[in-house]
């Protein structure tokens, strides 16, 4: 083979590889804007609902939560309705069944979560940190969405227990049918919807 027919190949080849990299680098860097106008606004919904942690950690948890959206394959603006509703954004808040922080885990649930979610367990403490609480609350509901395939049922066991969601017959229940936590969660979440960028 010519010389010059060795290096009109490899010059195209070089051509090829650089237009396959600058495509690569070109949507590398989308995603990466695109996380961070998402994580800028979900920082600046949470101010707005007036959670009680500086603005370091509201960056924080905006990240751990669309990232956690992104991991799992749930609109990041379902994650907040749900927060909303469970614990009025308030990452502190213990109910009196004992669930905790922003997404109303209980400890005996949430400590064979983390196993599965490669979180050290630490107690009820680790639930107390937003960005665990997050991860094992995302994590247990995706878990939820394989269970029962739909977003109200997985509601609905999230807030009952599956064992009686099942039992309830949640997965054949039409979402008309479903009231309560459900229903508030998805009225949230509809809000969310009108003021949220698209994940």
């Amino acid at each position: 083979m010519p010389f010059k027919h060795r290096l009109s190949i490899l010059l195209i080849s070089i051509m090829v590889i650089l237009c396959f990299t600058f495509a690569y680098s070109l949507l590398s860097s989308r995603g990466t804007l695109r996380k961070e106008i998402i994580t800028h606004n979900i920082t600046q919904f949470l101010k707005a609902e007036k959670m009680t942690l500086d603005k370091e950690q509201l960056r924080a948890i905006a990240s751990v939560v669309y990232e956690e959206s992104i991991q799992h394959e749930i609109d990041y603006r379902l994650i907040l309705a749900m927060m909303k509703v469970e614990s009025n954004f308030r990452h502190d808040a213990v109910s009196s069944k004992g669930a905790r922080g922003l997404l109303q885990v209980k400890p005996s649930l949430a400590k064979h979560i983390a196993q599965h979610a490669g979180i050290k367990w630490s107690g009820h403490k680790t639930l107390d940190e937003p960005h665990n609480n997050i991860r094992i609350g995302v994590y247990f509901f995706a878990s939820l969405m394989d269970d029962f395939e739909n977003t109200h049922s997985a509601l609905y066991a999230y807030n009952v227990g599956p064992t009686r969601a099942k039992r309830d017959g949640a997965k054949d229940r039409p979402a008309e049918a479903y009231k309560g936590f459900p229903r508030t969660v998805m009225s949230e979440y509809q809000k969310n919807m009108a003021i949220l960028p698209d994940p």
